[in-house]
């Protein structure tokens, strides 16, 4: 078995440390459960400029829901962005994170690699 690369412990620490904290914990939460979770008002209501209604939750969403302040919830959504398990989309000022399902998916296979002892095996 061969260790983890730079690039793969890089990745996973990111990841751990995004899962660290009780309202990223949350936020993803409510990513996976999209928009029907906490009854969240149609996009379309709210004037978002753009064809089609955005997939995504907007960080004004997630201010209301966690009653943060605004760098507070770009903080959040930051952190879990860099390490790869959500998405944005900008349309005007507004600003949509969605999961990603697929990054979310392969990083729970790693981890659990890492754990079994076959990390260096894929």
């Amino acid at each position: 078995m061969t260790m983890l690369d730079e690039v793969d412990t890089g990745r996973l620490t990111r990841i751990a440390r995004a899962l660290s904290d009780p309202i990223r914990l949350r936020m993803l939460g409510m990513l996976a459960e999209g928009r029907s979770c906490c009854e969240l008002p149609d996009p379309a209501t709210r004037n978002v400029p753009g064809s089609g209604t955005p997939a995504g939750i907007c960080v004004c969403e997630f201010q209301e829901q966690f009653e943060l302040g605004q760098s507070k919830t770009s903080y959040h959504l930051r952190v879990l962005k860099e390490a790869g398990l959500v998405t944005e989309e900008t349309r005007g000022k507004w600003t949509f994170y969605q999961l990603d399902r697929q990054a979310a998916q392969g990083a729970l296979i790693r981890f659990e690699e890492l754990l079994r002892g076959g990390a260096g095996r894929r």
